[in-house]
């Protein structure tokens, strides 16, 4: 079991039906390959954590990459683990108004982000908190991780 985490950026802004497509697409594909993980996305900034099986996320990370809907694609994270920590995490957005995310199914804001989850090693959790602020902001609101108190 793998995890892969990267950080890129839109080439244009995602519109809510934008946003739906691609969580329907990532339900399906990821539930075909049991690939789990989280990806967070804001104001054109995208991070995705996914974890899995080798074999299956390594191609699947080089399919990212090249997908036209992002751009300065870096990859951060690249390393076995001893087991998922994201089986139960859905995508997180923040809405560039929030009215228009209640009708889309699936999506989280930043303040509704279940905390870092505790099976991570201190250096990946701080690693997706950084993210998670990369992405959302330094003042959105995160509840620590209990192996980080």
């Amino acid at each position: 079991m793998n995890h892969i985490v990267y950080m890129s950026r839109a080439v244009r802004p995602l519109s809510d039906q934008d946003l739906q497509e691609l969580l329907d697409q990532c339900r399906r594909d990821n539930a075909r390959h049991n690939v789990t993980g989280v990806l967070f996305y804001s104001h054109g900034n995208i991070a995705q954590l996914i974890e899995g099986d080798p074999s299956i996320i390594e191609p699947l990370f080089e399919r990212i990459a090249r997908d036209g809907r992002h751009s300065h694609v870096t990859k951060l994270v690249d390393k076995p683990i001893p087991g998922r920590s994201f089986s139960n995490w859905s995508m997180a957005f923040h809405p560039l108004e929030s009215e228009g995310f209640t009708a889309l199914e699936g999506f989280l804001l930043p303040n509704q982000v279940p905390p870092t989850p505790e099976t991570l090693t201190i250096a990946d959790a701080l690693l997706v908190d950084l993210v998670r602020q990369a992405v959302f902001g330094a003042n959105t609101p995160t509840t620590p991780s209990p192996n980080l108190a």
